[in-house]
């Protein structure tokens, strides 16, 4: 594969064409000569990452091939674009050669998707993606002298294998994302190849690379989750509100044309269109760019960098000074005495307003909190509505206001409190244990993350002066992760009530619920207290990984024991990989130990 071409991003996000049809203005050759030029030297990312992500059980080696039949199936169509197979939608040809391979859906499981056609087909790929991924091995590691040897002897090779090992881990993270990953990577394999102590150089610079990729993956399953639970209606007010404290200055006009972008973005993102997600985000950024006096003051540098880089600027800027003379609240939504005739007239246009209106004004909230004071205000004039004095009930509305956001306020610090008493391997402790008991159908390599980023939160945000927005955004999305992407994820029906009932409340929810009182445990399993001398070859975090699966495992099989008896099983196993690692014979200690692990 050639190399990444980044500044090729403006041509296929902007102009690539549903179909490979002839373009007709002097000015669409232009841009239609770059998008071939650029379907020429990339069409295998784009194909590793769509086919990862659609299949995420197929070798290396499988990708290999169906990148090739891609390859072959554009050289034909630019040699003649009259082809019939050169009309179709670029993901319609993508699964339809997935489907083609022989024995590859009857092998992977997914041979039902290609008994289907059309929409039902796409959306069947769709719900095959995993967003657990603990049926894949450990993400291959190499040496950074090995690495560097690989990447000067055979970078494509590399590259594309790393793509496709990132992409099959992340199977709905949006494609601009993992392209701007991957050309992250390349940028710290040919800075830290060249550095004396490349081990140290790529443990540094790799960590604000994954953990871009980690932000960026949590918000997006947390927005498509929320797509496709509750609608594009709940998209539009999430994006109101990010938007309008982001950008306060923005003309209310403005900023619907924008979330109408946004929301026709996300559907083709969702669902893994690979192609139609990279256009549909640059369209979106375009018309931020293209408006950008009358939207922000924060984003000029940012407007001047190339695709997608441009995005990813805009995305990370600082939300935007607050207009001077924008007051201190919007009176109409609660002295007006024509409240209920204006929200009558145009519910989506009084409550998209509404959101706009309070979101500028409140640039300290968190998007779940300003999603919650919609739906209180919604309720409040429900009742209002139908009583015979309309503005002596909403002009109170405030009070509701300041009275929601005061409580989930008083429970974020009493959270840090408990943070800050505990440290943060109590609170992974406490955390585990709670939604194990709440989620004990959840596999333990996934409890034992969604634990470590529910921790993440707080010591994140525990210290910061916005700490209430940061922990309640960061919070809101680990219990997105939970909920899962599809529609038709279910875990039990407490859980699944809270995660499909109210997207606003979802938090609150959670926070009332008990241990699951339905779950069947497994079998004892005697494997559950034995342990062997890779015990001793961990190191100091993948044996706390260890550490947190067996508590996860423990609390699984006896939901009923106690705090103590809890921590003393965690003492006895912390002993016993104490002794034994000091031992001759480590495994014959471990042998001798392990029964009494759980004695």
């Amino acid at each position: 594969m050639k190399q990444l071409k980044l500044t090729g991003f403006i041509f296929l996000l902007c102009f690539l064409t549903e179909s490979l049809t002839l373009p007709t203005q002097p000015q669409d050759v232009d841009n239609f000569n770059s998008t071939q030029k650029f379907i020429e030297e990339n069409i295998e990312y784009i194909t590793i990452i769509a086919f990862a992500q659609y299949v995420q059980e197929a070798t290396f080696e499988e990708m290999e091939k169906l990148v090739k039949d891609m390859v072959e199936y554009k050289d034909r169509c630019m040699a003649d674009k009259t082809l019939p197979e050169c009309s179709k939608l670029p993901n319609n040809v993508l699964q339809e050669k997935i489907c083609a391979m022989e024995g590859l859906p009857q092998k992977h499981n997914f041979s039902h998707c290609c008994s289907e056609v059309g929409d039902e087909r796409r959306l069947c790929f769709f719900y095959n993606k995993k967003a657990d991924v603990g049926f894949l091995p450990p993400f291959p590691t190499l040496d950074p002298e090995e690495k560097c040897q690989s990447y000067k002897s055979n970078r494509e090779s590399l590259l594309n294998n790393f793509l496709y090992e990132v992409a099959r881990r992340n199977p709905f993270v949006f494609a601009p994302t993992l392209l701007i990953v991957a050309a992250h990577f390349e940028e710290v394999a040919k800075s830290c190849c060249e550095e004396q102590n490349k081990v140290n150089c790529f443990q540094t610079r790799a960590i604000p690379v994954i953990q871009y990729l980690k932000a960026f993956s949590s918000y997006q399953k947390h927005v498509c989750g929320a797509l496709l639970k509750f609608g594009t209606e709940v998209v539009h007010f999430i994006y109101i509100a990010v938007l309008s404290q982001k950008f306060p200055k923005i003309e209310f006009k403005e900023l619907i044309s924008l979330i109408e972008d946004i929301s026709s973005n996300y559907d083709g993102c969702c669902e893994g269109d690979v192609v139609q997600c990279i256009r549909d985000t640059s369209k979106v950024m375009n018309h931020i760019c293209s408006k950008q006096d009358s939207i922000s003051s924060k984003i000029k540098e940012c407007c001047e960098k190339k695709i997608p880089e441009r995005g990813q600027c805009i995305i990370n800027s600082n939300k935007d000074d607050r207009p001077k003379d924008l007051s201190l609240r919007e009176a109409k939504f609660t002295d007006s005495e024509n409240v209920c005739q204006e929200r009558d007239a145009d519910p989506d246009t009084f409550f998209a307003k509404f959101t706009f209106e309070y979101s500028r004004r409140h640039p300290d909230l968190s998007i779940p909190g300003l999603l919650r004071i919609v739906q209180i205000y919604k309720d409040l004039l429900r009742n209002c509505c139908n009583t015979e004095n309309p503005p002596g009930c909403y002009r109170y509305a405030e009070d509701k206001f300041n009275e929601t956001t005061e409580k989930s306020l008083k429970m974020i610090q009493q959270e840090c409190k408990h943070f800050q008493n505990l440290g943060k391997d109590g609170l992974t402790y406490q955390y585990l244990i709670r939604l194990t008991k709440i989620a004990p159908q959840l596999s333990s390599e996934e409890l034992v993350s969604l634990g470590e980023k529910m921790v993440t939160a707080f010591t994140t945000c525990c210290t910061l002066s916005e700490e209430f927005a940061c922990v309640d955004n960061l919070v809101d999305l680990v219990l997105g992760e939970l909920c899962g992407v599809n529609e038709n994820r279910t875990i039990n029906p407490a859980v699944d009530h809270c995660c499909k009932t109210n997207f606003a409340f979802r938090r609150p929810c959670f926070e009332s619920l008990k241990a699951d009182k339905t779950y069947v445990p497994p079998p004892f399993s005697q494997d559950l207290f034995t342990f062997h001398t890779d015990m001793c070859q961990s190191q100091n975090e993948e044996l706390q990984r260890k550490t947190d699966r067996f508590l996860v495992n423990v609390v699984k099989l006896k939901h009923e024991l106690t705090d103590e008896e809890l921590q003393s099983l965690l003492t006895n196993l912390t002993n016993a990989v104490e002794k034994c690692c000091k031992a001759e014979s480590p495994e014959v200690c471990f042998n001798e130990e392990s029964p009494k692990i759980g004695n």
